[in-house]
């Protein structure tokens, strides 16, 4: 199983094959993707790698975190599970009658 980083503050125009390029320097590159606005299209900034195993993972944390891409500082950091918030109601917490 593969190691998988969050990687924040990408330019718009940074595509899924460059994140390839740039953690492939790193090691091996099991999956790249780019998070993309579903009403738009457009990225929202963000994506996620998985690496093939843990140290090649931390290699690349510590060779990109902060690093300019597009003029911009990487955030480049292990991901974190998504946090299920359950329900997803509209809150508010009382009855309304």
């Amino acid at each position: 199983m593969g190691k998988k980083l969050y990687v924040g503050n990408l330019s718009y125009e940074t595509s899924q094959s460059d994140l390839e390029t740039m953690f492939g320097a790193h090691g091996t590159v099991e999956s790249a993707q780019i998070i993309n606005d579903r009403a738009t299209g457009r990225s929202k900034g963000f994506g996620f790698i998985e690496m093939s195993n843990e140290g090649e993972a931390q290699a690349a944390v510590t060779a990109l975190d902060g690093q300019d891409c597009g003029g911009r500082a990487l955030k480049v950091n292990e991901a974190k599970p998504r946090v299920s918030h359950g329900g997803g109601g509209y809150g508010g917490g009382r009855n309304r009658y």
